[in-house]
């Protein structure tokens, strides 16, 4: 099966120039875990977690309003194309301690790829299992 079949097409992105609170927002109101960073023409350039608010924003005693999008998202992000097996994609997050997966088609944005995405097809939930368990037994636990 192939990624564009089973990925999230309806993306909500934001750019570089965006405040920390907006991305918050969006994240919440969409409840979602991340948010592609992407120039105005689509082109993929970095993603913003909850994770990267709370720790690279809040955490640092940052305010929020005034903090760009693209002073704390994550860079080098990896990313899968809509033609790519979804057992692929699969051992791409596991390997890559991803949840979610751009899915990009000639630099530009064209979905997400999440783990429940896959776990909702039963015949990718052992992979999606297999990878989230990979994800989980690689954090530190405080």
């Amino acid at each position: 099966m192939r990624v564009s079949q089973i990925m999230n097409t309806n993306v909500v992105s934001v750019t570089t120039d965006e405040s920390a609170t907006l991305a918050a927002r969006l994240l919440n109101r969409h409840n979602i875990g991340s948010l592609p960073v992407c120039s105005l023409d689509g082109r993929i350039r970095g993603i913003l977690t909850d994770r990267d608010i709370v720790l690279r924003c809040i955490a640092a005693e940052n305010d929020p309003s005034t903090t760009k999008v693209g002073d704390i998202m994550s860079r080098g992000v990896v990313s899968v194309s809509p033609d790519d097996d979804v057992g692929e994609a699969a051992r791409i997050m596991a390997a890559d301690q991803v949840r979610r997966l751009p899915v990009t088609q000639d630099g530009r944005i064209v979905g997400m790829l999440s783990l429940g995405d896959m776990a909702k097809r039963h015949e990718y939930d052992m992979e999606a299992a297999k990878a989230l368990s990979d994800i989980s037994s690689n954090i530190k636990r405080v």
